[in-house]
């Protein structure tokens, strides 16, 4: 990425890093505003994808509701996002699950990693 847009970029840059990976199970809060009153929405899933960088990065929670499959789309830099919680992680060969789409019921489970005293 060119520098100047890097320089421009880094003012409007998350402080604190997120660290989840694809394939985990996440909580994503997120802030609503309705009227002069901000709420705290929460939508649960697994990320299937990551994309972008800088400013542009996105990820991709699916959850089933109801029998049907909802995906939403977060910017990652967003300040509506206000945290993620990994609540699973999971062990996953892909940088993209939109395999996932196409699975239903205990076939969407995924294989849980252990997690090592590096990674804490």
């Amino acid at each position: 990425m060119h520098p100047l847009i890097l320089a421009a970029e880094k003012g409007s840059l998350r402080q604190t890093s997120l660290s989840f990976a694809i394939g985990d199970t996440v909580d994503v809060h997120t802030r609503i505003l309705e009227g002069d009153k901000e709420r705290i929405q929460l939508f649960s899933g697994v990320v299937i994808a990551i994309s972008g960088r800088g400013m542009g990065e996105m990820f991709t929670v699916r959850r089933v509701v109801a029998g049907e499959g909802v995906e939403r789309t977060f910017p990652l830099n967003s300040p509506k996002v206000a945290e993620v919680v990994v609540k699973r992680r999971a062990e996953v060969r892909r940088a993209k699950l939109y395999f996932l789409r196409d699975r239903i019921g205990k076939a969407t489970r995924l294989r849980e990693r252990r997690i090592t005293k590096s990674e804490g």
